[in-house]
């Protein structure tokens, strides 16, 4: 049975990724800030394993890390993130938002190496956005596209290191989705974003390592 990492797996896209992949037989190792009160990830049927984690807490994530130092991790996405579009936010919120969507994410993934290595497929997505493209612009700051931008900058220092472990790592944008992070105004349902980030990280290829991509597979403009 294949293992696969979802983390930020309480709502959303998240939520939907371990939806499908515990219906197509994988096991789910899925992280919640709320693991006591989990809401709909707690209704879903399937190998489900639910964790404690908050990617703001380095503890946390060596907690986590030390909870699957046993597990192979075939696919590991990281998809725990804060929506914050004011332009002008203070420091503490743009503290905040690069904590989250720009460090956490590099650090996680460090943390669960091991496990990745581990596994036959070695495959790592860290969810970005297609707001990222060509960030920072000081003519239109935006916090969270800063923040992505940051995201895409740090992969794409650290990940040849990923890639000489064998790993196949990509940076993710999964379309325009309707969440409660976007409302419903977005182009794609949560299901159709992750048909094709399934599709995508399934038959992806070690020459497609370090790549910006959408969730059809098509590059999207650093």
């Amino acid at each position: 049975m294949p293992n696969v990492a979802v983390i930020g797996a309480s709502r959303g896209i998240g939520l939907e990724l371990v939806r499908q992949y515990a219906a197509n037989g994988w096991r789910v190792y899925a992280t919640t800030r709320t693991p006591d009160q989990p809401g709909e990830l707690g209704k879903l049927r399937g190998d489900i394993r639910l964790h404690h984690l908050d990617v703001r807490s380095d503890t946390h994530i060596a907690r986590f890390a030390d909870a699957v130092s046993k597990v192979a991790l075939d696919v590991l996405i990281h998809n725990a993130g804060v929506l914050n579009s004011r332009a002008r936010a203070s420091p503490e919120e743009t503290a905040e938002a690069m904590r989250i969507n720009a460090q956490a994410p590099i650090a996680t993934v460090s943390a669960l190496l091991d496990s990745v290595v581990a596994s036959e497929q070695k495959t790592v997505a860290l969810l970005s956005s297609i707001q990222a493209s060509g960030r920072p612009r000081p003519s239109s700051p935006d916090l969270y596209g800063d923040s992505k931008g940051e995201l895409n900058k740090r992969f794409r220092a650290i990940e040849p290191e990923w890639r000489a472990r064998g790993i196949t790592a990509i940076a993710l944008h999964p379309g325009y989705v309707k969440t409660d992070m976007t409302g419903q105004h977005a182009s794609i349902t949560p299901a159709e974003s992750v048909s094709g980030i399934r599709s995508l990280l399934n038959s992806i290829s070690p020459a497609q390592s370090g790549r910006f991509l959408d969730y059809r597979g098509k590059d999207v403009a650093w």
